[in-house]
């Protein structure tokens, strides 16, 4: 058997999702070296079909950092929401409110435009590997793993990051006594459409209602990705056409308002949970995006946390090579969680608030009603929402 061939680099990254390869590209643009390894081969993360709603400090550093200005190009910019309740929709104006907006860009292409960078740039990005496995995280990292074409390889490294989303190898190597998991588990999931038909409103719909909630979403002029709460063991196969656009109509029609309806040409249930890893760091081993939390997606936060805890890493690198300070390294758990956390509550927030508990009674009813209520009619409760919804300001220090 051959020997492993020893790559030599300043930091593995596992994972080439966003989150790794945003990193990569970053490190790249400072003069720091990275070794990117992903089980997943390119054509299979690049026909991953996500929605993607990007806050804007995203879209900035995807532009300012010369990922790809198409998100500008080809995204769509989104200056506010609706919550519909009651029959009647109520538009959140995040321009007028925060003076910021949002873009509806699949994280599929955030992916093809990242991994085209790395590839024009010369990124070392292994895709499809088999046997990953990390060794040594408290004193010189090491990544084994073997090729697509079958040679092992061993990538020794100063620093590793674990950026390998929700299931993640890296995560579980951290020893019990030094990590702190929290969960908490919904009672209800989403069963998700794509859809040939027109799009029904011009910004996302938010709809509660005592059937349940409803979101009504883009993604082209002839193709809407929609979404209606269900139980997390629902089977797709019992959902006809008709059945899956009467539920929609249900939840969201009335008032003059009638959704645009059409061919259902793919259909998921997507379960979800939240779930924080703490701390982000163990040893030399960092944690990032899906790999140390996830959130439910009513608060569009998922692939918007994996951004900003890579630029809170990059930045703590970066300080490390260029002027041998461990300050920001030191202090990029602490960082991170800050807006995990406040993600996680933003997110449990929109989610209690629109989704219908199975087995609710009137009073919880009528006080989420209550709620609603209290927000759309607060300048401060709809700016609360807004600044929430389109990103905090990043705080680096």
């Amino acid at each position: 058997m051959a020997a492993r061939q020893i790559i030599k680099t300043q930091i593995a990254i596992m994972g080439a999702g966003p989150a790794g390869l945003m990193l990569s590209h970053l490190l790249a643009t400072a003069g720091i070296q990275s070794s990117v390894v992903e089980v997943r081969s390119h054509k299979d993360i690049s026909e991953t079909v996500r929605a993607g709603i990007l806050e804007h400090g995203t879209v900035n550093l995807l532009v300012e950092s010369g990922v790809s200005d198409r998100v500008l190009r080809e995204g769509d910019r989104h200056d506010g929401i609706e919550l519909r309740f009651n029959g009647d929709s109520h538009r959140i104006d995040f321009k007028d409110l925060v003076g910021e907006s949002v873009w509806l860009y699949p994280q599929t292409d955030v992916f093809m435009d990242l991994a085209a960078r790395r590839k024009a740039d010369g990124g070392e990005v292994h895709y499809g590997v088999t046997d990953p496995a990390v060794h040594d995280l408290e004193g010189k990292p090491k990544v084994w793993f073997t090729d697509s074409e079958g040679v092992e390889y061993e990538i020794q490294a100063d620093f590793l990051v674990g950026a390998d989303g929700s299931r993640s190898h890296c995560r579980f190597q951290i020893p019990e006594a030094h990590r702190k998991w929290y969960f908490h588990e919904y009672p209800f999931a989403w069963f998700g459409i794509l859809a040939e038909a027109p799009r029904s409103a011009d910004e996302l719909i938010y709809a509660n209602s005592g059937n349940g909630f409803a979101l009504i979403s883009q993604r082209t002029e002839t193709v809407q990705r929609m979404y209606f709460q269900c139980d997390p063991k629902e089977s797709v196969a019992e959902w006809d056409d008709e059945r899956i656009w009467a539920e929609f109509r249900r939840r969201v029609n009335g008032n003059g308002f009638e959704l645009k309806e059409g061919p259902v040409i793919d259909k998921m249930v997507l379960p979800f949970r939240s779930f924080v890893h703490t701390p982000m760091r163990y040893g030399k081993l960092f944690l990032a995006g899906d790999a140390a939390h996830t959130v439910p997606p009513t608060g569009a936060k998922g692939l918007n946390l994996a951004i900003h805890d890579v630029k809170v890493l990059f930045e703590g690198l970066d300080s490390y090579y260029g002027s041998g300070s461990t300050a920001l390294l030191d202090s990029y758990s602490n960082r991170a969680l800050d807006r995990v956390w406040k993600a996680q509550h933003f997110s449990y927030w929109m989610t209690s608030m629109l989704h219908t508990v199975p087995g609710t009674d009137d009073f919880d009813r009528a006080r989420q009603l209550g709620e609603l209520n209290s927000v759309i009619s607060s300048r401060h409760g709809r700016a609360y929402l807004a600044e929430a919804y389109t990103g905090w300001p990043t705080t680096t220090t």
